[in-house]
């Protein structure tokens, strides 16, 4: 039996291997080991605030989404410190996803920021204590003029949780930091209440993708909500021919139109078909004797005209094309959606 060859690394990239994996999975100090072990506990000491959050939704909860569901107005956030920061997200986070939402400074708020506050609105006031002074002013508004207010806070027998129409408490659970004064897991579990709030408004709003794409057009995300409607070619910019033409008709209109693709429709604009470059290709012998239907792909693939077109770029590069028929429910050719408008758009 011949014996199977043994292979040598070079010693120079086991030892650079082993020197990398050694950085990444064991630290080489104490420090480094310290360092770890912090991390670990902050992430292990807002993992057990979360649950705690978690195991106190109640009827509370429900009462505060049904309430925002009924808000007319917009729904205003304050809080101050960490929780103002927190507050100003969770508007944010409202904002978009088509609850409108505001947030205003308390300190502000006492010097006529008030004045943004309406009787359609509701406020939601955050503060770890419930006793945070900067928010009295905005307190005293809401029930001066019977604004509906939620308050999220850990002391249900705090100023603000005795004044509110509806609480939300957060967990008494230790802060993450290792003197237990700076907000860490607070400002954690009412990150995520605010969450848990956004998102089950928009939930029994029926938000969807479509609604969400129109408050986000710019960046990344809002590529990825562009439909294939808003990229493709359509009207006389695409190269129609019928199923009897001969190729080189079919030759011409591709080398007019440039998008490296001929689109075969009947006298409906159904599509019954499209040539590729591809096609050509695997047709070289005897080509130009032969119809357009015969060389023709009769079971493209297509995509409708309302998918997203971060889709459509999905499906291309399965299956290595670079451009799709665009077709409506019934089969009807409505465009061409090529990968460079995907790219050029921001999709990667």
């Amino acid at each position: 039996m011949t014996a199977t060859p043994s292979v040598s690394l070079p010693v120079t990239d086991t030892d650079t291997d082993t020197d990398t994996d050694t950085d990444i999975a064991a630290p080489a100090s104490d420090q480094h080991r310290s360092i770890l072990t912090t991390a670990n506990g902050v992430l292990e000491a807002e993992r057990a605030g979360l649950r705690a959050v978690q195991s106190a939704l109640n009827g509370q909860f429900v009462a505060a989404v049904e309430r925002i569901l009924s808000v007319r107005g917009r729904v205003i956030l304050s809080g101050m410190g960490k929780s103002g920061h927190i507050a100003a997200k969770i508007a944010a986070t409202f904002a978009s996803t088509g609850t409108p939402a505001q947030f205003v400074h308390p300190a502000e708020a006492s010097h006529g920021d008030l004045g943004m506050i309406t009787g359609d609105d509701l406020c939601l006031l955050i503060s770890n204590s419930g006793e945070t002074r900067e928010l009295a002013d905005l307190v005293a508004y809401t029930r001066r003029f019977s604004i509906p207010m939620i308050a999220i806070t850990k002391n249900l027998r705090s100023t603000l949780a005795r004044q509110a129409d509806l609480v939300l408490q957060l967990p008494d659970v230790p802060e993450a930091c290792t003197i237990g004064m700076a907000p860490t897991t607070s400002t954690t579990c009412t990150l995520a209440l605010g969450d848990a709030l956004a998102v089950s408004v928009m939930n029994e709003r029926d938000f969807d993708a479509s609604s969400f794409s129109q408050f986000h057009p710019g960046g990344q995300l809002g590529a990825e909500l562009i439909e294939v409607s808003a990229l493709m070619e359509s009207g006389p910019e695409l190269p129609r021919i019928t199923p009897d033409a001969a190729m080189d008709i079919v030759l011409d209109e591709m080398n007019a139109k440039g998008l490296g693709i001929a689109l075969i429709v009947d006298g409906s604009d159904t599509l019954m078909g499209v040539i590729t470059d591809g096609d050509l290709r695997r047709n070289l012998n005897g080509v130009m004797e032969k119809t357009a239907i015969e060389i023709a792909t009769q079971t493209p693939q297509t995509i409708a005209p309302d998918a997203l077109a971060a889709k459509a770029l999905q499906i291309m590069n399965a299956r290595k094309i670079t451009v799709l028929a665009v077709v409506d429910a019934g089969g009807h050719l409505q465009g061409v959606l090529h990968m460079h408008a995907c790219l050029r758009a921001g999709l990667v």
